[in-house]
């Protein structure tokens, strides 16, 4: 879709016509909107415009202004942030880029850290999973970057406990007791395990997730290349797939 065609198209909608107020809204929140793609940008591939995230975004945008609700307590650039987040990794889902080589690989890169730290009892190293899976160092790299833009999705989607309880009061998630009960769940045995990481894999969530720092920015923090600050990103997130397995795919960080 060509830039600003979604846009229009959400404008003309008669099931979406934005609030009075949204172009105003439009005007004030669209530098967050466009922050928020180049930051998301940072871990996918070359072939996803920017534009394209950009427009995802402001349609997240005019959503969150005609559908805002002040008087349940959160902030409207809390609200906003989760539809306009949410609407970006919507339209990365379905576009379903990755072939299945990269899920594959990503799969047996998990099951192979998982296979080194059972017997050694201690976070495994880099030689010690490419030597599990048969390949030379620099291969388990390049998988590593191949799988750094399809297994990090849901770290954006567990929100932060101040925007957990807007998410429920404004109906933007309609789940029912018992998943909540489980995604509950699921966030303390994600929140425990990020805390067994090695520490630079730890801070680098910390900086990307919690600073909001591109790669090239951590890179430049601790010293390392851009390159090597998203195989890092990537090997966190497919080791802590390995230390959650027995949530299954459903889960997958």
């Amino acid at each position: 879709m060509l830039p600003m065609q979604k846009l229009t198209m959400y404008k003309q909608s008669g099931t979406a016509e934005p609030r009075v107020d949204a172009e105003a809204t439009v005007a004030q929140y669209a530098p967050m909107v466009k922050r928020m793609a180049h930051h998301l940008m940072a871990r996918l591939p070359a072939n996803v415009q920017l534009n394209d995230l950009i427009q995802s975004g402001m349609v997240g945008l005019l959503e969150s202004a005609r559908k805002y609700d002040a008087t349940k307590g959160a902030s409207f650039e809390t609200y906003a942030g989760i539809r306009i987040r949410g609407a970006m990794l919507d339209d990365v889902r379905k576009e379903d880029w990755a072939p299945r080589s990269v899920h594959r690989n990503a799969r047996r890169i998990a099951e192979a850290i998982k296979a080194v730290e059972a017997l050694t009892g201690r976070d495994a190293q880099d030689s010690e999973v490419a030597q599990e899976l048969g390949i030379s160092l620099d291969e388990y790299y390049s998988h590593l970057m191949d799988s750094a833009g399809t297994r990090l999705f849901s770290f954006d989607d567990v929100p932060e406990s101040g925007e957990d309880q807007s998410e429920k009061q404004s109906g933007f998630a309609d789940i029912g007791p018992m998943a909540n009960v489980q995604r509950d769940a699921f966030r303390a045995s994600l929140a425990e395990a990020i805390l067994t990481l090695p520490e630079r894999e730890r801070l680098v969530l910390a900086l990307y997730y919690r600073e909001e720092l591109n790669l090239k920015e951590i890179g430049e923090v601790i010293g390392v290349s851009e390159s090597r600050v998203s195989q890092i990103h990537s090997q966190a997130a497919l080791r802590l797939r390995a230390r959650l397995a027995e949530w299954g795919e459903d889960h997958d960080p």
